[in-house]
């Protein structure tokens, strides 16, 4: 019987060490509480054991606080590595959001009319009430 060198990744690895590695969530302790909590699946089956066991070619589906990922898995992770070497471990299947993305500015500012009124809509909004109230008496 032969082993593998400790450097050569193995076929099959733990779900939330490949995460981590992947660098796709930022420790392992947030990919088993994610795993768990039912935000992942592998070929479109939730995982809720971070035991899972991924391999190449498996598909991820992803559900974090901001995104939404789809991701295959290209190579068994060594080591979290930089950016560069964590990209080479899957390949990003995502769709493109089709809602078209706001500048800062534009979420900052509304409709006139929407939301919270101005401090001048209140005060005439005041001044109209109080009006009404004095013409009932």
């Amino acid at each position: 019987m032969e082993k593998q060198p400790a450097s050569a990744p193995a076929s099959r690895q733990r779900l939330d060490k490949w995460l981590f590695f992947a660098r796709l969530i930022k420790s392992r302790s947030l990919a088993q509480k994610a795993i768990e909590a039912g935000h992942v699946a592998v070929n479109g089956v939730r995982v809720t054991q971070s035991s899972a066991q991924v391999k190449t070619g498996d598909t991820l589906e992803l559900s974090l606080e901001r995104r939404d990922l789809v991701v295959r898995v290209l190579l068994a992770g060594v080591r979290r590595g930089p950016y560069e070497e964590a990209r080479l471990l899957y390949e990003d299947l995502t769709p493109p959001t089709s809602s078209q993305r706001l500048t800062a500015f534009e979420q900052a500012t509304r409709e006139r009319g929407a939301g919270r009124p101005t401090k001048r809509e209140r005060r005439d909004t005041d001044r109209l009430k109080s009006g009404f109230d004095e013409e009932d008496d």
